[in-house]
């Protein structure tokens, strides 16, 4: 039987004395692309902090492999790549530095070049432009640029849309479906409808505690 690459099990947070959600339990399997939605503010943002490690504010268990998350920090994150709602680019260094960067700090078999990398999100020309002078779709570009280089095996994603074109968000689509075909997983946040047909979708209200539901929810 496949072991599931992350587990969630009875997981709860609390912020500002609010439960966003409680009693969550999750299977992430090698394959998976798993959308997380819910309303502005029902934690959806929280629990992928929760999922990159950058918070720890939670009760219930994450299990990396079959083993608690705590105890094989290092070896989690060497396998994955978080792009945050935020690009997380350099403004002063180029499209190329700023990967060529990423690529120094990540060591590990790229998947492809830097210059493909780029042309692959619609930066052919712009390698050497300083990223002040681009435009918001495109530092978004030059961070999404890194899902083509990483050999991370879990990705997850903070609303990798943003600011992206039709076109863009078709290749991101697809490249979402090579890597779990490759025995990768996705855990992404999106407003946006998806065309792919294989996605899990959570919805993070279904794990509201019942003390946080407001008469509107009442129906």
């Amino acid at each position: 039987m496949t072991q599931p690459l992350i587990e969630l099990q009875a997981l709860r947070c609390e912020r500002d004395e609010r439960v966003l959600f409680e009693n969550l339990d999750l299977k992430v399997m090698p394959g998976d692309v798993v959308q997380i939605e819910g309303p502005n503010g029902c934690g959806k943002t929280t629990l992928l902090r929760l999922l990159t490690t950058t918070s720890t504010d939670y009760e219930g268990q994450i299990l990396w492999c079959g083993a608690p998350l705590k105890d094989q920090r290092l070896d989690y994150l060497n396998k994955l790549l978080y792009v945050g709602h935020l690009p997380g680019v350099k403004k002063a260094l180029t499209p190329r530095e700023n990967l060529d960067w990423f690529c120094g700090v990540n060591q590990g078999h790229q998947r492809c070049t830097i210059e493909s990398a780029l042309e692959e999100v619609g930066l052919f020309g712009f390698e050497d432009v300083p990223c002040h002078h681009l435009s918001a779709g495109q530092l978004r570009r030059v961070a999404l640029a890194r899902l083509f280089l990483t050999p991370a095996r879990v990705w997850v994603l903070d609303e990798p849309f943003t600011a992206i074109d039709k076109q863009g968000v078709r290749n991101l689509e697809n490249l979402m479906a090579e890597h779990a075909a490759g025995g990768g997983c996705v855990l992404l946040t999106t407003h946006q409808d998806m065309s792919m047909s294989a996605v899990r979708k959570i919805n993070l209200e279904e794990f509201k505690p019942q003390s946080e539901w407001s008469a509107g929810d009442i129906v």
